[in-house]
């Protein structure tokens, strides 16, 4: 090891590239698109240095062409999940044995490698495998992947700079462990940045993972292992293992070595995982470390002093931007009555514009939704609304699945504040939207925190400032990440850490250190340079 102080190089978000027309980036993206849609791809189960050998898979599919077969993915065995757990136990101690510098290289690397050698395939693969426009893949698979990867080293740098002080003759030392035992992370379908992001954190900080990618994303999942080999790191410390949730979910969390569960997903799955630990605890060998962000209902509240403009183009980006589906999606709005026929005008205008289609022709700015099971469920609250006598649907409300699972954005104007697309998440590009009277203003901001049992995202617009004060402490717990004047959507790491409470999660705040701590075990060091050598206190003495 050498005799100096490392320090990791300061990190600076990556640059969002445009993909301007004659753009070298989008010559570079438009040749991928066609080569991945060329090249059907063969993804395997990874566990240590061995890509497995098996016969189950299973076709991966584009949302927006469904006849497009992307790729054949094998499907993890319960035996694979059993020699997983063995591997990433017998790696976890020499990786977390090397110096941090070292870990932090291999993650560095990769950030490296995505920023160059690799950004056109893997924001290919999201934009085919998730069906995000380029723009969308860009900030996630790219540039929020990349950020990731470059913000955490130097979280990590500050956590092991955090020291106790020591009195004379003592010398305090604090060490950060990795969790003993492995980590179990859950990545989603709707961020490459996410799944890049779960695995890593834990392993970055010395502990060893099982990485359960969506089945939905696993096109880019297997592209972001591929780097993260590339970078360096050593086999076993993250095991790719795509295949069932309910069989792997079970082996693992019934697992004694089970250190931590790092997920993003639904509501109803971390729940259900939450209650398996607790029936497992007595069988652990530590108490496992459960990080998890999961649903929203996220909120656009405008106060009669607000910029209408302001609001209808936060709307519009906020909540049909990749088809609604980001975690922090705006889904239900609350617009003054004194300015929603202008607002309804504009947004209605905005929202019809709106192109829908295959994202791999640049003037669409949506694509499908992820799949038949999301498409049923969404358009299942469109006709509910479009049966109800407490709602009409104002914009949209078109959908076909014949091609793929399109869905125009939609917008529905309840009548009723508590209304079943006011208040449960849809996850897809619908948005319902309450008038309420200016003169009710402390009612509609109570039911703005309290109708819905998320707290995830949420914005405010407001021109008067006492008003966005009063708003900001009124909605306190109403969303983790709470936006003046800006869509709830978009966080940055390093710039806003990213999660939320009530049942919208742990609030573990990804892209901050606060999340990497979650991943550490402290140990304290305590030194005596001169050790006493009498048991005797003074006050033993009576003279």
């Amino acid at each position: 090891m050498a005799n100096a102080k490392f320090t990791t190089p300061v990190p600076v978000n990556e640059p969002v590239k445009s993909y301007a027309p004659g753009s070298i980036e989008k010559k570079q993206i438009k040749d991928e698109l066609r080569l991945q849609r060329e090249n059907q791809r063969e993804i395997r189960v990874t566990i240590g240095c061995e890509k497995v050998v098996s016969k189950d898979f299973v076709d991966v599919r584009s949302p927006h062409n469904k006849n497009l077969i992307l790729a054949k993915c094998q499907k993890a065995t319960a035996e694979d999940i059993d020699r997983a757990i063995q591997t990433a136990l017998k790696a976890r101690k020499d990786w977390a044995a090397l110096p941090w510098e070292e870990r932090a290289s291999v993650f560095l690397k990769a950030g490296e490698l995505i920023a160059t050698k690799y950004r056109a395939e893997i924001n290919a693969a999201t934009m085919l495998g998730q069906s995000k426009t380029v723009h969308q893949a860009e900030i996630d698979s790219a540039c929020e992947a990349i950020d990731f990867l470059r913000f955490n080293p130097k979280f990590m740098e500050r956590i092991y700079e955090e020291q106790p002080i020591s009195s004379p003759g003592i010398w305090n030392r604090l060490t950060a462990r990795g969790l003993e035992g492995f980590v179990f992370a859950v990545t989603p379908f709707n961020f490459t940045a996410i799944a890049v992001n779960l695995p890593t954190a834990p392993a970055m900080m010395g502990c060893s993972v099982l990485w359960k990618p969506a089945a939905t994303a696993v096109h880019s999942s297997a592209v972001a292992m591929k780097i993260l080999e590339e970078a360096g790191l050593p086999p076993g410390v993250i095991n790719f293992i795509p295949g069932d949730s309910g069989m792997i979910s079970k082996k693992l969390l019934a697992h004694p070595e089970l250190a931590g569960i790092h997920f993003t997903g639904s509501t109803s799955v971390f729940n259900y995982m939450w209650k398996t630990v607790g029936e497992n605890i007595a069988n652990y060998k530590n108490y496992p470390r459960i990080v998890g962000e999961t649903g929203g209902k996220d909120f656009v509240f405008m106060h009669a002093s607000a910029d209408p403009d302001e609001v209808v183009t936060a709307l519009v980006r906020g909540s049909f931007e990749y088809q609604g589906q980001k975690c922090s999606a705006a889904s239900r709005a609350f617009i003054p009555k004194s300015l929603w026929p202008g607002v309804k005008e504009r947004l209605v205008g905005e929202t019809n514009a709106l192109k829908v289609g295959d994202v791999e022709d640049f003037t669409n700015y949506m694509g499908a939704v992820i799949n038949k099971s999301a498409y049923e469920d969404i358009t299942g609250y469109i006709n509910y609304a479009k049966n109800s006598s407490q709602a009409k649907i104002i914009a949209g409300g078109e959908y076909d699945d014949k091609v793929g699972y399109f869905i125009r954005p939609t917008i529905i104007e309840a009548f009723d504040p508590k209304f079943k697309t006011m208040v449960e998440e849809i996850f897809g590009p619908v948005l319902t939207v309450f008038v309420y009277d200016d003169h009710k203003l402390d009612e509609a901001i109570k039911l703005c925190d309290e109708s819905s049992p998320y707290g995830l995202t949420g914005a405010i617009f407001a021109r008067d400032r006492h008003v966005i004060h009063s708003l900001t402490q009124k909605l306190e717990h109403a969303a983790g990440n709470f936006y003046i004047n800006d869509k709830p959507t978009g966080a940055v790491v390093g710039q806003q850490p990213f999660g939320g409470a009530r049942a919208s999660g742990t609030n573990d705040k990804a892209g901050s250190m606060f999340n990497l701590l979650r991943w550490t075990n402290f140990r304290t060091i305590k030194e005596n340079f001169v050790p006493v050598t009498d048991y005797k206190y003074p006050f033993m003495q009576e003279s």
